[in-house]
Order: C-alpha cells, then sequence, then structure tokens
C-alpha cells in the first residue's frame, strides 16, 4: 500500500476569509494530478477525510476544504443526525461563495509544486456534490464527480443551478439513489436535459437499489455494493480525464 502524507492547511478566499482543508498526498516528491474533495453537510467529517486519503493512495494530492469556514469554527464536525445544528451553516451558503472557495482551493492546487497544475479535478459528496458542480462552471478543471448533488436541479429549498450548464469546463460523472426521495427523478432529468442542450460531456449513473448517502460507510443507507461500484466508476473516470487526459 502506498505511504501517504497528510496535513492540514489554511486558504485564503477571495471574500477576505480563510478556510481550512485537510490534505492527503502520495509521499514523495514526484508530482501527482489533484483533486479537490468537497464535504457532505456535516464538515470534513472521519469519512470525508478517509475518501481524500484513499484519493491519495490512487496517486492524487486531494485536498477538503471546509465549506463551513464563515459560519462554523475550523475542524467543525456535525452529526449526520443533527439537522438542526447543520441548517444554518447550509442557509448561509450559496452559489457565489462555493465558487469562490472552489477557486482557492483550485488556486491551491496550481500553486503547489508537488502538483500538476495541468491535471485538476474534484469530487463532492450531497453539498459537495452541488459545490462540484459549481467548480466545473468555475474553474478549468479536466473532469468532475457528483454524488447525489442537491439542488442542481429543481428544489424547493434552494434555486437550481441548471443555468451554468452551458458554463461546465469538464465532463462530469453523477450518481444518483434510485430510492433517493430528497433527489428524485423529478430533479435529476432536467439536468440531464440541460446538459444535452448544452452539448457537454456527462454521465449519468442511477442505482435503482440505493439511498441518497449510499456511499457513506455508518449511514443508515450504506449500500456496499453501491458504493463499490461507484467507487470503481469514481476511480476510471478520474483515470481517463484527470490522471491521464488525452
Amino acid at each position: 500500500m502506498a505511504e501517504i502524507a497528510t496535513e492540514n492547511v489554511t486558504l485564503k478566499v477571495a471574500d477576505g476569509t480563510s478556510m481550512s482543508a485537510f490534505v492527503a498526498r502520495p509521499a514523495g516528491a514526484a508530482q501527482s494530478p489533484g483533486l479537490m474533495v468537497f464535504q457532505e453537510a456535516f464538515g470534513v467529517t472521519s469519512h470525508i477525510r478517509d475518501v481524500t486519503t484513499r484519493l491519495a493512495r490512487e496517486g492524487y494530492t486531494a485536498i477538503a476544504p471546509e465549506l463551513f469556514h464563515r459560519t462554523a469554527p475550523a475542524g467543525t464536525k456535525l452529526s449526520d443526525s443533527d439537522f438542526p445544528a447543520m441548517m444554518p451553516h447550509m442557509m448561509a451558503l450559496s452559489t457565489e461563495t462555493l465558487s469562490a472557495d472552489a477557486k482557492a482551493a483550485f488556486d491551491w492546487l496550481r500553486s503547489d509544486a508537488r502538483t500538476d497544475a495541468a491535471r485538476i479535478g474534484c469530487v463532492g459528496f450531497c453539498l459537495g456534490g452541488r459545490t462540484s458542480f459549481i467548480t466545473s462552471a468555475s474553474v478549468p478543471i479536466q473532469g468532475a464527480v457528483s454524488f447525489y448533488g442537491g439542488a442542481i436541479g429543481p428544489n424547493p429549498r434552494f434555486p437550481p443551478l441548471l443555468h451554468l450548464a452551458p458554463e461546465l469546463k469538464a465532463p462530469i460523472l453523477f450518481f444518483w439513489g434510485g430510492q433517493d426521495k430528497h433527489i428524485p427523478l423529478e430533479q435529476t432529468r432536467p439536468i440531464v436535459d440541460a446538459l444535452e442542450q448544452a452539448g457537454k460531456e456527462y454521465v449519468n449513473v442511477r442505482i435503482s437499489s440505493a439511498d441518497h448517502a449510499f456511499f457513506r460507510d455508518g449511514s443508515a443507507h450504506y449500500s456496499a455494493k453501491g458504493a463499490a461500484l461507484a467507487w470503481s466508476l469514481t476511480k476510471e473516470f478520474l483515470d481517463r480525464y484527470v490522471k491521464n487526459p488525452a
């Protein structure tokens, strides 16, 4: 198993705020492709750190920024059952602030001497899946992965992002759970329609037996089979578009 080095860094965001981030990378001096790993609605939890480290073992410099940095202290981790504690942080976010945070993480990877600035992508989960979509419209990445990204399509609580479809700068891989009542087909079909109309390259995977958060081990809806399939497809997608771009 490849040796991994980890560290915590602080990023400066364009709006004057500071954002903590967890970094994992292959040990050694060789350059690696870079990945931004975007959190769920509970912070940069042990699960997000584990995913970041797993991606580092696949040969990436992976950085997981704390997207709640404007409203919560550095290192904040929320219980996945404490929605009242989570919602104020979620409601304080906007497309503009998430874009600014993505740009800060992207700029950190581009300026890092051990990261190849020409090979950068992103992976995100739930809130982070939404952020992956925003990131692909904001910075020149090579590939994006969005796991059950909320409020990309029509949503009663948050403004949709369909207007960003023409701005996407990279192929994007979507994962949805067929049993996910939070993100039904009525919300995901318009995303596909918008990408088709904009002529964008995408892969849309709907795992019929999976629910929301099926990738997060420890979740009530964790699916070992669904997670294994999604991980295999994610690695293949990132290999083709980020690690070894044509």
